[in-house]
């Protein structure tokens, strides 16, 4: 980033901290935390010790970071090299982001920015159109559709933690991630001791991965069938209801399956991961030793803060994520995309030197699709 933006964009995440230091949350076992954090233009530094909400708030001030990160592990010593910590548990969480999701909006919404002339074209685009280099960077302006459907992914997940784990929604915390989606963590302890292989079995589980047609009632010989019921607990009734669709329907498709065979029915359990599997990323779960975006703190990818969701049908995180300052900055900028916050629509901007509110400004700046002047 250049010099002239990062000073806009450090200003405008210190002013942030100082108004609204209320939104970042305070971990629980604070002390128990390893804390990392990065300045623009700048490494990740990590293996910080903070023993106090007072310390964290000088840290931001001080140092006006421009990503900070918390582990969801706890240690007896955080501070230390990863192998001398002493790790103690680690929190459940499952990230869940647009970008995973393969929608077919995400073309009309992607931008492509070569890095040798830097030009800046809609779309993605392996080879810039002007230079032909290939040494291209995709970004993605958000739309409204993105949110939209990575909800519905946290409502699978949240319906697979209760229904089949037990989780209930008040030891369920979700927040927009700041950027493309959301953090999904479970703060029943019960979870906090699995290891790494158990998270990645129960993603497994929790993805619809590994299916197989003998746990729906088909087998490999020609033998007697029991295809699951509407109404079944687990992934039987999942799977009952997205096979069937009404009970009326069950007799006649349920002979067609047994008809069609065993490697049929696979194909189609592999079919439905995509819909009834809740779609999370597994690395991000598996990981007992990752540092997590701290809650309530500002994402560079965007400008926006990784904000809890009190209400995750109501949530709209191009207003309620969108807290930087709204006095007047100009820039140039190239963004062939349509950019909404605060419910104002920007660009599409062509090289056009503008005037926008300083969100919306950071918002473009942290997306290398606009500068100031």
């Amino acid at each position: 980033m250049l010099e002239k933006d990062s000073v806009l964009v450090e200003g405008a995440i210190k002013e942030y901290y100082f108004n609204h230091f209320d939104l970042v949350n305070i971990p629980t076992n604070l002390t128990q935390r390893e804390f990392g954090y990065q300045k623009i233009n700048g490494g990740m530094i990590r293996h910080v010790a903070i023993k106090d909400s007072k310390e964290l708030h000088l840290l931001l001030m001080k140092e006006t970071p421009s990503d900070v990160y918390c582990s969801n592990a706890y240690y007896s010593f955080p501070n230390m090299p990863m192998s001398e910590k002493d790790w103690k548990g680690a929190d459940l969480i499952f990230d869940i982001d647009a970008k995973d999701l393969a929608l077919p909006c995400r073309n009309d919404h992607s931008i492509s920015r070569c890095g040798v002339c830097h030009g800046i074209v809609a779309g993605k685009q392996t080879t810039c159109t002007s230079c032909g280099s290939a040494k291209s960077e995709t970004v993605s302006v958000t739309c409204k559709n993105c949110i939209s459907e990575s909800k519905k992914e946290v409502k699978k997940l949240m319906r697979i933690l209760a229904d089949d784990l037990g989780i209930k929604n008040d030891q369920v915390e979700v927040y927009f991630s700041g950027n493309e989606g959301f953090h999904v963590r479970v703060t029943n302890k019960d979870y906090e001791v699995l290891g790494s292989q158990e998270r990645a079995d129960l993603v497994d589980y929790i993805m619809f991965n590994g299916a197989i047609p003998e746990t729906f009632g088909i087998k490999r010989q020609n033998i007697k069938s029991t295809l699951p019921e509407m109404g079944e607990p687990g992934w039987r009734g999942r799977v009952a209801t997205s096979l069937f669709g009404a009970r009326s329907k069950a007799p006649k498709i349920s002979r067609q399956i047994v008809l069609d065979g065993y490697t049929a029915f696979q194909v189609r359990l592999d079919g439905m991961r995509q819909t009834i599997g809740a779609r999370v990323d597994p690395k991000v779960t598996m990981d007992i030793h990752r540092i997590f975006r701290l809650e309530g703190s500002v994402n560079s990818k965007s400008g926006l803060s990784k904000i809890k969701c009190q209400s995750l049908d109501d949530f709209d995180p191009f207003s309620d994520a969108c807290l930087l300052g709204e006095e007047e900055v100009e820039i140039v900028a190239s963004c062939p995309a349509q950019i909404r916050l605060k419910n104002k629509k920007f660009g599409p901007y062509e090289n056009k030197r503008t005037s926008v509110p300083k969100y919306a400004a950071v918002y473009m700046i942290c997306k290398g699709l606009a500068s100031t002047v």
